[in-house]
């Protein structure tokens, strides 16, 4: 089985949170002094969708999809158990959780502090952070855990295969239930846009240069080459959006707040239910802690595509996936701190 190293948490992961808020305070200032720049940004639209973003995206999805190694796929049945814990709690427990979270604070707790129709915008981000499980970052969370790094790769693989095929139904059927029109035809666009052709290029890219150059070149020569490439594209992403969201804000500045609680308690509870079910099964810590953080973390680079193509980079929606960027980080490592105190609750490989 071909093994991704993941190395620990560099620099900018670690204070992604910052990174974010000063992003934000950069959009927001921009939107509300320099206006004339996020006007100038949405005439380079196509059917909803913002081209400049796009570029940035495909930019962030692109070096992702290159980590993952997809022949490891052929391993699959050696160990099935972590994968069905995976499969199971991505599919069909954590969209629906995090609808049923989201809608019973944004509906019911916070009724009165959000207006209606923003509830309905919030939930509709919280749906697509919960249908888009991460794919790159968990090999990060993967590595701090001392998690089985050849099998967090079948775990991720296969995980972003089946985005191919869930993700839209998915999304509709939530969306639709929570009174949230989506047409068809832009989702199964968005999904093409930001997980095929980003996916068939890192297959293809990762192929081609490990066939040239070796495995050795591409994992530790090629691929580094991306990272600043990729931060920038996540920095200038999130200044252009929160430029488009600066008014949304600077009226509801309490709401960033409230969509990151229901976010922050779904998270905990997606990493417990894996985590829990992988102690049931008996299976060793290198497999259970990855089962865990692949659930509980967000493809939020997903997420914020799609948001931008349903329903433009200055609405609401897209405001709730963001938020779900700025929990990541500091949530995510606290369910590492979880996870490496609590190894002995697993039998020894």
């Amino acid at each position: 089985m071909s093994k991704t190293k993941a190395e620990g948490i560099g620099f900018f992961e670690k204070y992604l949170t910052i990174w974010v808020i000063l992003c934000m305070a950069i959009g927001i200032f921009i939107g509300k002094f320099l206006p004339s720049i996020p006007e100038f940004l949405k005439k380079f639209e196509y059917a909803n969708v913002s081209i400049p973003i796009a570029i940035l995206i495909w930019l962030m999805i692109y070096p992702m999809m290159m980590k993952v190694d997809f022949i490891s796929i052929k391993n699959v049945g050696k160990n099935p158990k972590g994968l069905f814990v995976t499969w199971v709690t991505n599919w069909l427990i954590k969209p629906f959780t995090m609808y049923g979270i989201a809608a019973f604070f944004f509906y019911v707790v916070f009724k009165a502090l959000i207006p209606a129709e923003l509830a309905k915008d919030y939930l509709a981000g919280a749906v697509l952070l919960g249908a888009a499980p991460c794919t790159a970052m968990v090999f990060v969370w993967s590595h701090l855990t001392k998690g089985n790094p050849a099998y967090t790769v079948v775990q991720v693989a296969t995980n972003d295969l089946i985005i191919l095929v869930a993700f839209t139904p998915i999304v509709a059927f939530l969306l639709g239930v929570g009174g949230v029109e989506v047409p068809w035809a832009t989702l199964i666009l968005s999904v093409v846009l930001f997980v095929v052709i980003p996916l068939v290029g890192g297959i293809l890219t990762r192929i081609l240069v490990t066939k040239n150059k070796g495995q050795e070149y591409f994992e530790k020569r090629f691929i580094p080459k991306f990272n600043n490439i990729t931060i920038a594209g996540l920095l200038l992403t999130l200044i252009i959006i929160f430029s488009f969201q600066g008014g949304v804000i600077l009226e509801n500045p309490l709401h960033i707040i409230l969509i990151a609680i229901p976010l922050t308690i779904q998270t905990f509870l997606i990493f417990f239910i894996a985590y829990f079910a992988s102690k049931l099964l008996k299976l060793s810590h290198d497999i259970a802690a990855p089962a865990g953080m692949i659930g509980a973390s967000n493809f939020f680079e997903l997420a914020v595509a799609v948001a931008i193509s349903l329903f433009g980079a200055d609405s609401p929606v897209a405001l709730a996936t963001i938020v779900g960027v700025l929990v990541e980080v500091p949530v995510m490592l606290t369910l590492v701190r979880i996870a490496n105190n609590t190894v002995k609750w697993f039998p020894e490989k």
